[in-house]
C-alpha cells in the first residue's frame, strides 16, 4: 500500500504541473505570469472539460486517496488532533479536485459558479492549513506521523502567506502557483516520510 501512496501523490503532482504547461501553451493569450490557472478550465475555454478532470479531478482525488491513509494508518490510540487533521487534508483534496468542478466564468466573475469556484478554493487552502497544523500538534504530542512537526507548520504557514499576502507582493497569478507547488510538495514529501518510515502515518 505505501507503494500505491506513493505513485499517488506523484502522478497527482506530475498530472497538475503537466497539464498547467501543456494546456496553456497551446491556448492562445494565455500567460502563466498574468492568467490563473482556472481559466485552463474555465466556461467558452476550448479543451475545458478535459484540463479540469486531468488538472483538478484527477489529482484531487489522487491525493485524497493519500489523505485517507493517513487517516486509516493511524493507530488506535492516535491523538484526536492527528484524527481530525487527517480528515481535514482529505478535505483540502477534495476542494482541489472540485475546482475542476465548478468551472469558473470569465465573462462574469460575480455569477453563482464563479463564487462557488472561488469558495472552494478558499476552503482548498483553510482545510489544508487547519489540517496541517492539527497533525503537526498530534507529531508533538508523540504521534508516529512521519513527517516532522515543524516541516508541517512551515508548510502550512507559506501556503496561508502565498493565498492571503502572496497577491499584495507578487502577480497574482505567481502567487497562486507558488501555494500550488507548496501544496503538492507537502504531499509528495508525506510520500517520501511514509515510504523513509515504513509506514504512511
Amino acid at each position: 500500500m505505501n507503494r500505491a501512496v506513493r505513485v499517488a501523490a506523484w502522478v497527482a503532482a506530475l498530472l497538475f504541473a503537466g497539464c498547467v504547461i501543456v494546456f496553456g501553451s497551446v491556448l492562445e493569450g494565455y500567460s502563466q505570469t498574468l492568467h490563473p490557472v482556472a481559466l485552463l478550465g474555465a466556461q467558452g475555454i476550448a479543451r475545458a472539460p478535459v484540463f479540469n478532470f486531468a488538472g483538478f479531478v484527477l489529482p484531487g482525488l489522487l491525493l485524497a486517496f493519500v489523505g485517507w491513509r493517513l487517516r486509516e494508518a493511524q493507530s488506535a490510540n492516535a491523538p484526536w488532533s492527528l484524527r481530525i487533521g487527517a480528515w481535514l487534508v482529505v478535505l483540502s483534496a477534495l476542494a482541489f479536485a472540485m475546482q475542476g468542478v465548478l468551472r469558473l466564468d470569465p465573462q462574469d466573475l460575480e455569477a453563482v459558479v464563479s463564487r462557488l469556484h472561488a469558495s472552494v478554493w478558499t476552503l482548498w487552502w483553510v482545510a489544508f492549513a487547519a489540517g496541517t497544523i492539527l497533525i503537526a500538534i498530534g507529531r508533538w504530542r508523540g504521534s508516529d506521523s512521519p513527517l516532522p512537526a515543524w516541516s508541517v507548520v512551515l508548510a502550512a504557514t507559506t501556503l496561508v502567506m502565498l493565498a492571503l499576502l502572496g497577491p499584495l507582493v507578487m502577480p497574482a497569478a505567481i502567487a497562486q502557483r507558488a501555494a500550488f507547488a507548496v501544496w503538492f510538495l507537502w504531499w509528495l514529501a508525506l510520500a517520501r516520510a511514509a515510504r523513509q518510515a515504513g509506514s504512511v502515518a
